[in-house]
């Protein structure tokens, strides 16, 4: 069997299936169909039900693309892990939910199934808890929530939150004043943002105090209303100040809370307060609790690589130190 799919142009052809078509090759092996492509079209041969699962992949990654996401290479070896897995319409699903913030600034979307989970749950919880590993979107989409949300009208205000712990570093020693050695533990919400609104736009509504970017220090005895509040790296938070910092929420807010318990850098070993609110909270109607894990990694791909080896070495050596009666069980 022979189909053709014809796109509106080159351009559009290219956006899905790769520059210089430089896609085609896996696609085609995921279907075991061929494959050729010039301008505008790309030709499809092969058994009838083959043909049938990679025109309608190249008509999700089309629509994906007409929608503002471009698929790439990682785009589409999701995209087909999905088709493999029997989930095509969650794929369609996930490539819907886009999250409009500033005019004149791409739509954010969700990459992952994960991901989608975690945005749909932002969504519908007054609480909600992001924890997973590096690279996983949990602070990035938090923030592309907040300023949708702004931008409707739902809330009045963005505040954003870290603990200024120190990675191995004396803040005591850092040049500047209090605000001056806080702000690089700052600058990865402000980063984000960036993304999201124009410089200018961010300068005059933080003069306006419409986005506030403070240490968790500075959350201490305020109730905060109308507001959306993300609360980044919590899992550098202790139980005390977990617990003073959920009990500020007030009315017409809503709170996310991120972290990778993982990158715990608290001195002395001293109790994550991630850890313990992830487990007295569970099951609290209106708290949701999203783990995100290596599946959900959308940066680099060797950034997948790096968590899984890391996670068996760390496996490796917690087995190696267990009492042998114990590692026998």
């Amino acid at each position: 069997m022979e189909q053709t799919v014809q796109f509106d142009n080159p351009r559009e052809a290219q956006d899905v299936a790769g520059r210089g078509f430089g896609l085609l090759d896996r696609i085609a092996s995921a279907f075991d169909v061929r494959l050729a492509a010039r301008d505008a079209w790309v030709r499809i041969e092969g058994e009838p039900d083959a043909v049938a699962r990679a025109v309608r992949l190249l008509g999700v990654l089309r629509a994906a693309r007409n929608r503002g996401v471009i698929p790439r290479e990682h785009g589409v070896a999701f995209a087909l892990r999905a088709f493999a897995e029997g989930r095509e319409a969650d794929l369609e699903r996930l490539y819907e939910a886009s999250i409009p913030v500033t005019s004149g600034m791409p739509a954010v979307f969700p990459r992952t199934f994960g991901q989608l989970r975690y945005v749909e749950a932002i969504a519908g919880n007054d609480f909600t808890f992001g924890i997973g590993p590096a690279g996983t979107g949990k602070t990035y989409l938090a923030m592309a929530m907040a300023v949708a949300t702004l931008l409707r009208g739902d809330v009045s205000r963005i505040i954003l939150t870290r603990p200024a712990v120190e990675a191995g570093e004396a803040l005591g020693f850092l040049p500047g004043d209090m605000q001056q050695k806080v702000f690089p533990y700052l600058r990865p919400l402000r980063d984000a943002l960036y993304d999201m609104m124009p410089a200018e736009e961010i300068e005059r509504n933080t003069d306006r105090g419409v986005i506030e970017v403070a240490p968790l220090a500075y959350m201490r005895g305020r109730t905060l209303n109308h507001a959306f509040v993300i609360l980044d790296e919590a899992q550098n938070t202790t139980p005390e100040q977990m617990l003073m910092f959920l009990t500020r929420l007030g009315f017409d807010a809503k709170c996310v809370i991120t972290g990778d318990l993982t990158q715990v850098d608290l001195p002395g070993q001293r109790t994550s307060g991630l850890l313990e609110a992830r487990r007295t909270l569970r099951g609290i109607d209106g708290i949701a609790i999203c783990e995100l894990d290596d599946a959900d990694v959308v940066r680099h791909e060797l950034v997948q690589r790096i968590i899984q080896a890391y996670r068996k070495g760390r496996s490796a050596a917690r087995r190696r130190a267990a009492p042998v009666g114990e590692r026998a069980g």
